[in-house]
């Protein structure tokens, strides 16, 4: 996998080396030509972090690296521009196509790295593809040699050495055949074909077996397929032979399982010596009980990127229901993008408070002028668990096209990700046991009636959950950031990430809103007369006119591109033939005013029964939706909201605002009066129009609010 890139310069005596554009891939030599404010310039020199570059007109000027790199209008004239590839695409490519560009990416790995999983894995290098004892053309050489005796068809060095070539200039795309392949099975039906692959995908991970139960496996995926009887299966021997040849030799199913158990290495500390080298990622059930959009009480996942050298969380996601690949996924444009400050935050929590080079960042990035206190890094190696989330398509996908390394944990080691792992205890003590609706670290630990306390939405807690992370935890020491000069001191990750810029830099990632929506998951469907039909909703758009009832020229069966928000299905976005992907909304949209889930939208349509033609079913869904989202809003108008308590000044570093409806006492009044109490009063302060003023909330406070008893 390709590692993002980073700016190399030479230090004054010494020869210079190329600069590398970061997040791009574009590499900036002498003699190259770039456009930089407007006009074409060619790199004539470069020393130290300065690079001197000549004009048309025979002007020359001197820049830093940085600040040439921050540039809108910076480009490399002749190479290729940056932005997150169609990794969508693949999913048009037939099963057994997709198996073999697998197959030829893990043999390109063995052949650069030594190991089939790249760098970073465990394991030790067969002897003829060690890069310590035999050079590259060497490994090519024995890689050709090792597939022909597989039975691959017309395998030779100079093969191999054109799929590397076809890797590195379009990832996992470019091992896909531009021609109909050549088959390998002979004349075995496809069909059988298709069946043995199936089997073989559902085999993987799993415990390896032998040949005849993977015979049988195939025998049900052809009956279920096709019926039963409908195709025969193969003779032993002929069913054996097309298994090896279509299975990958790491993973041949023939192969004996080790017993053995590998022996516990002692525990060796994580170091990061630059921000962004290293972040861990993981996912946990947060121990705070949230409102639902259904009403009912949850426990929310917590997702979180913690990059090891200034011990920050750069990225931070709640989820009602199991988190997804596209969280996995968005999560990586979120910690490389600065964070917005929410309205209604403090003027400390801006980063021009911040123990930063303040001046310094907003010259390289304007956007840094409206974000919060909180780092902006861009990974370089992402260390995961082995869970379905992170061993996705989707987000190994998206790391490879924005040059992210990943790096999969050890099984049953824990301690390969410590400290994420510690973090989410620290969220625990320190954040969550503060909320309403917390449900303690054990089972014995739990209060009597903790779904009842419950008091906040997930979107509530989620923005309780970053001003908390801007507040306190960016603010607060921590025992293993110590500077060098400072060997005393417990730095706080602010502090951590000031001092390590100094050394490294800081240079801007330029992501946009396109590519956001590339990450998102893809379906495939077509545009009929009324327009996209997913999930009994109807998405339609005059831009679909002209490709009503067409074939896509590059989908599936005919089939267009769809991306869609699991979290927001409001609207839908299609890729046309123009290349672009367009947004296409809900007919019943503006109904709905609130981001809806796919969860709360399959819980409707279980409570409402279907009395009625498909439109006015769709009409009643989609008020429905509203009365939900409705629902579960919180009571902002309740007393405890206009308690003094609410407006009295906080102490630097907790969060200023009002406290939870629950710390008045009063329990008197129903749910529904409650609520109806509440819509008075925000109709009374907005004059009947317009939304209500968005609420706010603190954490709770044992000793403040008793000295209001």
């Amino acid at each position: 996998m390709r590692r993002r890139s980073r700016a190399v310069v030479s230090a004054p005596g010494r020869p210079s080396r190329p600069v590398a554009a970061a997040a791009s891939g574009r590499r900036v030599k002498l003699g190259a030509y770039v456009t930089f404010q407007g006009g074409t310039w060619q790199v004539a020199a470069v020393a130290g972090a300065s690079v001197t570059l000549v004009g048309e007109d025979g002007q020359t000027a001197s820049v830093l690296s940085s600040f040439l790199f921050a540039d809108p209008a910076f480009t490399v004239v002749g190479s290729p521009s940056a932005g997150v590839r169609q990794w969508g695409l693949l999913e048009s490519v037939p099963a057994r196509e997709r198996e073999r560009a697998l197959a030829w990416q893990r043999h390109i790995r063995e052949i650069e790295t030594g190991l089939p999983d790249g760098p970073g894995s465990t394991g030790v290098p067969r002897p003829e593809y060690d890069p310590q004892r035999t050079s590259m053309a060497e490994r090519e050489q024995a890689k050709a040699d090792e597939l022909a005796q597989l039975g691959w068809p017309r395998v030779s060095r100079s093969t191999v050495r054109r799929m590397r070539a076809r890797y590195h200039d379009q990832g996992l795309w470019g091992l896909i055949p531009r021609r109909k392949p050549s088959s390998a099975t002979g004349r075995a039906d496809e069909r059988v074909v298709a069946a043995i692959l199936e089997a073989l995908r559902r085999r993987r991970g799993r415990s390896k077996g032998t040949l005849k139960g993977l015979r049988e496996l195939t025998g049900q995926i052809l009956a279920d397929t096709h019926g039963p009887g409908t195709v025969a299966l193969p003779p032993p021997s002929t069913f054996n032979r097309l298994a090896r040849v279509l299975a990958d030799p790491l993973e041949h199913p023939g192969r004996p399982a080790r017993t053995a158990t590998a022996s516990v290495r002692p525990f060796t500390p994580t170091v990061a010596l630059r921000p962004g080298e290293l972040v861990q990622i993981d996912t946990t059930r947060l121990d705070v009980m949230a409102i639902g959009d259904d009403g009912r009480a949850v426990r929310p996942e917590l997702t979180i990127a913690l990059e090891i050298a200034t011990r920050s969380v750069v990225a931070a996601v709640l989820r009602e229901e199991g988190t997804k690949a596209v969280d996995a996924s968005l999560l990586l444009a979120e910690m490389a993008v600065p964070h917005p400050v929410r309205p209604g935050w403090g003027e400390q929590l801006r980063l021009s408070h911040a123990a930063v080079p303040y001046d310094r960042l907003l010259a390289l990035d304007a956007r840094l002028q409206q974000a919060a206190a909180r780092p902006v890094v861009v990974p370089e190696t992402i260390v995961i668990d082995r869970g379905a989330i992170f061993v996705s398509t989707a987000f190994l996908a998206a790391c490879e096209t924005l040059g992210v390394s990943v790096q999969p944990a050890p099984p049953r080691s824990p301690a390969a990700k410590g400290a994420v792992e510690r973090t989410f205890g620290s969220i625990n003590s320190l954040f969550a046991q503060h909320v309403a609706g917390y449900t303690g670290p054990h089972i014995l630990a739990r209060g009597e009636a903790v779904q009842d306390e419950a008091r906040f939405t997930v979107a509530q807690l989620q923005e309780l959950l970053d001003e908390w992370i801007t507040a306190s935890w960016q603010h607060r020491p921590h025992d293993g950031l110590r500077h060098p000069l400072l060997p005393k001191k417990a730095l706080a990750p602010n502090e951590m990430w000031g001092a390590l810029l100094g050394a490294c830099g800081y240079v801007p990632w330029p992501l946009t809103g396109a590519d956001y929506v590339e990450l998102l998951p893809v379906r495939w469907h077509p545009i009929t007369g009324r327009g996209i039909r997913i999930n009994h909703r109807t998405y339609d758009h005059t831009l679909l006119n002209e490709h009503r009832g067409r074939p896509s020229p590059d989908g599936a069966g005919g089939k267009w591109e769809v991306h869609c928000n699991p979290h927001d299905v409001r609207q839908i976005y299609i890729r046309l033939p123009d290349g672009d992907l367009h947004e296409i909304p809900w007919i019943h949209r503006d109904h709905v005013h609130a981001p809806m889930s796919e969860t709360t939208w399959r819980h409707i349509r279980t409570a409402l029964n279907r009395r009625t033609d498909r439109e006015k079913h769709e009409a009643a869904l989609a008020q429905a939706a509203d009365q939900v989202l409705r629902r579960s809003r919180p009571l902002t108008g309740s007393p405890a909201a206009a308690t003094p308590s609410g407006t009295a000044s906080s102490p630097a570093g907790t969060l200023p605002a009002q406290h939870p409806a629950e710390d008045t006492g009063d329990t008197g009044d129903s749910l529904d009066a409650a609520e109806a109490r509440t819509h008075d009063d925000d109709d009374s302060q907005t004059g009947g129009e317009g939304p209500p003023p968005p609420a706010r909330f603190a954490l709770y406070d044992a000793d403040q609010e008793a000295e209001l008893w």
